[in-house]
């Protein structure tokens, strides 16, 4: 395999792996019990319910309880989250602004819309990627199983979400405060909608210091197609791009690191995560 086709193949892996993909699936069933005659030939036959033109998704009318105009088009629903964001002084304007915004269908799939926990005054702000079963049952970032090795990584260099010392504090968010159906991987076009609203969340909280924790809260807030692994190990300077939050802006120092639920899944990735915090303790200690 040439360097050519090899170094596309192994950013594509690495970007699977950094979102949590841990299956390839097949868009038909195929019967391994079958000759190989007989797989080769399910494979390539269409069912016969999908030979006809699908007419019939497109003509389906809307749900009786959720019009055709309920939902905003991505670009207008984008639109009307920078004009929401922009308008929001405080925290409590922007968590009231979020609550109502009608731009995201998996609004009216989530339980709770989970805003932040911690001290809004902490020096450092730590932006996941969006909630999961346990946050949006409880209406908080970071509470299930990975929240609890979220507070352990932390602890390691003396920061915690619950001292009311700013200098010891962590403010934590998501660039996704309503849970996708399934914990799936925000969309681009969820990440784009949320974008000024999690811009004028951190704008609002005027951290010193920014952890962005998984690959769709680093690449989102730092607009880079680079993997977690090639974003982390650094500081990169966060800048927002939502007209009438980033006129004023300030360079925000940022670092970004794996997620906890990832490291669930892949625990030989923790030293790496240590070393970030270790990069981030010298960084406190230099300020």
């Amino acid at each position: 395999m040439t360097a050519q086709v090899k170094n596309p193949l192994i950013s594509a892996l690495e970007w699977h792996l950094d979102v949590g993909a841990d299956e390839a699936l097949s868009t038909f069933p195929v019967d391994r019990t079958a000759g190989t005659a007989d797989i080769l030939k399910s494979l390539r036959e269409e069912p016969a319910d999908q030979a006809s033109p699908k007419k019939s998704r497109i003509d389906m009318p809307p749900p009786a309880n959720e019009s055709a105009g309920d939902l905003l088009g991505t670009a207008q629903a984008r639109v009307e989250a920078q004009k929401l964001a922009a308008s929001c002084n405080t925290l409590e304007e922007l968590a009231a602004a979020i609550a109502g915004f009608d731009g995201l269908a998996i609004r009216k799939t989530a339980t709770n819309m989970v805003f932040a926990d911690g001290n809004s005054a902490a020096r450092i702000m730590l932006v996941g990627e969006a909630p999961g079963a346990d946050e949006d049952r409880q209406g908080k970032p970071f509470v299930g199983q990975s929240g609890q090795l979220l507070d352990k990584i932390l602890a390691s260099i003396g920061l915690s979400r619950t001292d009311e010392d700013p200098a010891k504090a962590v403010y934590i968010s998501n660039i996704i405060n309503w849970r996708p159906p399934g914990n799936r991987t925000p969309s681009p076009a969820e990440i784009d909608v949320s974008l000024p609203f999690i811009e004028r969340h951190i704008a609002l909280v005027k951290p010193q210091i920014l952890i962005l924790c998984g690959g769709v809260s680093a690449k989102g807030l730092l607009g880079s197609g680079d993997s977690i692994s090639k974003l982390r190990g650094k500081f990169h300077d966060y800048m927002p791009i939502t007209q009438g939050i980033a006129q004023d802006a300030s360079p925000v120092p940022a670092i970004a690191t794996y997620h906890p639920a990832y490291l669930l899944r892949t625990p030989s990735h923790k030293k790496q995560v240590w070393a970030d915090m270790l990069m981030l303790q010298a960084r406190l200690k230099q300020n």
